[in-house]
């Protein structure tokens, strides 16, 4: 053995011991540091969506949604804003706000959820506009995350108004 419980071992088993490595050395940071600090489930999930803007063909604004079990353990769906399946990405009229033409992510992202869970989670990279929020609160949410804000409020009011938590993150 050598210091700190550590084996010498032959070529074979070196990816054995540089995970035992890894291993030993957390667990002496745990000591020294008390907990460890992990991102939060809505931290991730936001993130997931955050990602998600990347493939979205709308010229002018770029956002993102997941949607999740309450418990945020199981992805139900998930969406872009964007022209419609089989237009070209180039029918995005961008230069119009509001009227551009493309799918907003959370249509998107509503379209592809197959359960029926009144309790489901929300998380989109921007606040809904109003037509977003109502086909929110008519599939049943418990709650709905937004990072960044929109030009009004209106969306976010509607679905307060029914009861709905907000929160953003």
């Amino acid at each position: 053995m050598r210091e700190g419980g550590v084996r010498t071992v032959g070529r074979s088993g070196l990816r054995n011991l540089k995970v035992e490595r890894r291993f030993h050395a957390s667990q002496r940071w745990r000591m020294i540091m008390g907990k460890v600090e992990r991102p939060s489930l809505e931290s991730l999930v936001m993130d997931f969506a955050m990602s998600l803007t990347r493939r979205a063909t709308c010229k002018r604004f770029q956002v993102g949604c997941v949607i999740t079990s309450e418990d945020m353990t199981q992805i139900y769906g998930f969406g872009y804003n964007g022209t419609a399946k089989g237009l070209s990405h180039d029918d995005c009229k961008a230069d119009q706000p509001g009227g551009c033409g493309c799918v907003h992510s959370e249509v998107n992202a509503l379209i592809k959820v197959r359960v029926n869970d009144p309790k489901k989670v929300v998380f989109v990279t921007a606040q809904p506009c109003i037509t977003c929020a109502k086909a929110i609160v008519n599939s049943g949410v418990s709650k709905v995350y937004y990072r960044a804000t929109y030009r009004s409020d209106e969306g976010l009011d509607i679905i307060r108004e029914v009861g709905v938590e907000v929160e953003r993150v």
